[in-house]
């Protein structure tokens, strides 16, 4: 299928949307990059995904896709070159688990940063369960999906880059390089690797970013 007309409506520093262009690289398509702002949405992401408003959206041949997850299955069912998800379903299906597990363990995690007394101490404990359930997972392995990066690599990888600032804002610690020795050798792995070392977000950029987040969230 030809690489035409693809376009990823994404915002600089989402977690959700840098896995779509890493997914995208990996197999070598040519996209237009559309970049959003958030806090005050465009016509263009309104009418693209009028459902949840929110990025990233692939667009394929004018077909829009949301949701990052669903953007990633059906990109590596469109494009067949560099396979994402393992071939066999059991595999699969626990790729796509793990994915899941993960994102609703974290995805409110730097919350945790803004907060004091049990809420935070219930917020981080769940994340720092959650890293060393990840840890049995990648022992003995690379990357998720062996010697190469696979679906889970690229569906966690956010978490190499931005966990580690979202520690340093918060004064805090998710992931603990003595319990959790593979992931942590994992996420040097992931951040070497050539696609996505040349396409994370600056890191001064981001955290300048969540220390804001930070403030406002404080504040609020």
């Amino acid at each position: 299928m030809e690489n035409q007309e693809v376009k990823l409506v994404s915002f600089w520093v989402s977690p959700y949307a840098i896995r779509v262009e890493w997914a995208l690289k990996l197999k070598g398509v040519d996209y237009e990059y559309i970049e959003e702002d958030v806090f005050n949405k465009s016509p263009l992401l309104l009418e693209l995904n009028p459902v949840t408003k929110k990025v990233p959206v692939l667009v394929h041949n004018q077909k829009p896709i949301a949701e990052s997850f669903i953007i990633l299955e059906y990109i590596d069912e469109t494009w067949k070159q560099y396979p994402l998800l393992p071939q066999h379903p059991y595999q699969r299906a626990l790729a796509r688990f793990w994915a899941n597990y993960v994102e609703k363990q974290l995805e409110n995690s730097w919350i945790a940063m803004c907060k004091s007394g049990d809420d935070k101490e219930r917020t981080l404990n769940a994340a720092r369960e959650a890293m060393e359930r990840v840890e049995e997972e990648i022992k003995g392995k690379k990357f998720f999906g062996g010697d190469n990066i696979g679906y889970l690599d690229i569906a966690l990888g956010w978490i190499s880059h931005l966990l580690p600032i979202w520690e340093e804002v918060g004064s805090i610690q998710i992931i603990d390089p003595l319990k959790c020795p593979s992931l942590t050798a994992w996420m040097t792995n992931f951040l070497s690797h050539p696609v996505v070392k040349d396409s994370l977000p600056p890191r001064d950029k981001v955290f300048v970013y969540y220390h804001n987040m930070k403030k406002e969230h404080s504040s609020a």
